[in-house]
């Protein structure tokens, strides 16, 4: 199985923007699934942002503001994530088929 490291979570101010980065052990070309998901405090882990067969896919409430990535050269998947709200606080995992990441902790101060 994959084994996957988030990292560049941080603390950043509103309207701000972090980039986080998912390294694979293994290669993520023939996964056909992959995303990043947000837990937020004291609620369940929701998909943020998504690649599948069909292309990406993104929560509404990221919509124009995040942007999902895979470099298959590099095994990595990335977030781009740009005018950061407190609302997106939260530990943000990766998923490539059925592995996941430790977790990357994003905090957005208001």
């Amino acid at each position: 199985q994959v084994h996957l490291v988030e990292s560049g979570g941080g603390l950043v101010q509103a309207g701000g923007s972090l980039r986080l980065s998912c390294a694979a052990s293994g290669s993520i070309s023939s996964a056909v699934t992959m995303g990043w998901l947000r837990q937020a405090p004291g609620k369940e882990r929701d998909l943020v942002a998504g690649i599948t067969r069909f292309g990406t896919i993104y929560a509404e409430s990221v919509k124009g503001r995040f942007t999902i990535t895979r470099d298959n050269a590099e095994n990595m998947l990335y977030l781009q994530m740009n005018s950061l709200q407190p609302e997106d606080t939260g530990v943000y995992y990766c998923n490539v088929s059925d592995a996941w990441g430790q977790g990357t902790e994003v905090t957005v101060s208001s």
